[in-house]
């Protein structure tokens, strides 16, 4: 197949590699200026994995107003708040008729997004439990052994078709183990509920996330948060793939087995001074839950810690550079 990575970060460039690797054709669209210019000096992409075998590979990257490609499927790995300025600087490509969007994106938001691009039929949904690290401008950490990880993905109509069905079997040439669900909502917000857990606790305590897994309460946190969530997602009548017992043994494992050395993509969002995508995760579960009068308070109040954190980030920047 061949395929157009719309985002070469972490998760973009790991399965646009592993795609690749598996037999497709794949470019690869940008716009973080740094990225490119060291991309293009270096002539690809030094990847790694858990921080060995530190090796170049060749890609063909463009920006959207370079790029010339007509692809049989768009791939889009860009965070939440940048989706909209990357389709408007994509439109000029991209046919909706025509075209197939998949995405594998965290939080929610981005899809009704994708529609106003791609008609519904041709829109792919999923998640992944995949951790992967963009350690600076044109390098990447692929996180745990080759075959690490897994995913869903449901298209957005819930109707399978042979695009989506071709996709499917490429991911799994690639050894991203996917399982092909039949609830679109349910599939996503699964992932967020997953999210909202680990990835908010281990940013705004700056932890990795075999900490948490590790600490004697982290399964009274994460119970707290995750029952709240799904309390929200009963009152919405959005089926879970997973049961509340099923999600905190998912937590469990991979916090302190998986994935103990990870710290995730929030992280290292707030790390680098850039905004995070809690008001996705955390933040769309308190607005769902409010659409269907259920405050959900300990979704609301970590939210607000995230926010807390960042704000205490970037003064300590400004700090440090007014003291230079």
């Amino acid at each position: 197949m061949k395929f157009t990575v719309i985002g070469a970060g972490a998760m973009g460039l790991r399965y646009g590699i592993l795609l690749a690797e598996a037999g497709n054709e794949v470019t690869y669209i940008d716009t973080w200026q740094p990225h490119i210019d060291q991309i293009k000096k270096q002539g690809g992409v030094y990847v790694m994995r858990d921080h060995q075998d530190r090796h170049l590979v060749p890609i063909k990257l463009d920006t959207p107003e370079t790029y010339q490609g007509d692809p049989d499927m768009f791939i889009f790995f860009v965070k939440q708040m940048q989706l909209t300025d990357y389709l408007k600087r994509c439109a000029h490509f991209i046919d909706r008729q025509k075209h197939y969007a998949f995405t594998c994106m965290n939080g929610m938001g981005h899809i009704e997004k994708l529609q106003q691009y791609f008609d519904d039929d041709k829109i792919i949904g999923g998640t992944a439990l995949i951790a992967t690290v963009l350690p600076g401008p044109g390098e990447v950490d692929f996180m745990g052994k080759r075959g690490a990880g897994k995913m869903n993905m449901c298209p957005l109509n819930e109707k399978p078709d042979k695009m989506c069905l071709s996709l499917f079997e490429e991911l799994k040439k690639a050894q991203m183990n996917p399982t092909l669900t039949d609830d679109f909502t349910g599939t996503l917000m699964t992932k967020v509920i997953f999210n909202s857990v680990i990835n908010t606790i281990c940013t705004m305590f700056e932890i990795q996330m075999g900490e948490f897994g590790n600490f004697k309460g982290a399964y009274e946190m994460g119970r707290l948060l995750i029952d709240e969530a799904y309390d929200v997602c009963a009152r919405a009548g959005i089926k879970l793939v997973s049961s509340r017992d099923e999600e905190m043994e998912a937590l469990d494992h991979n916090t302190r087995i998986d994935m103990p050395l990870h710290y995730p993509s929030m992280y290292q969002d707030m790390s680098k001074n850039r905004p995070t995508e809690v008001d996705y995760i955390n933040g769309y579960i308190v607005k769902l839950g409010r659409k269907y009068h259920y405050e959900a308070h300990t979704h609301q109040f970590v939210t607000q810690a995230v926010h807390l954190a960042e704000f205490h980030r970037q003064n300590l920047a400004n700090q440090q550079a007014a003291a230079k």
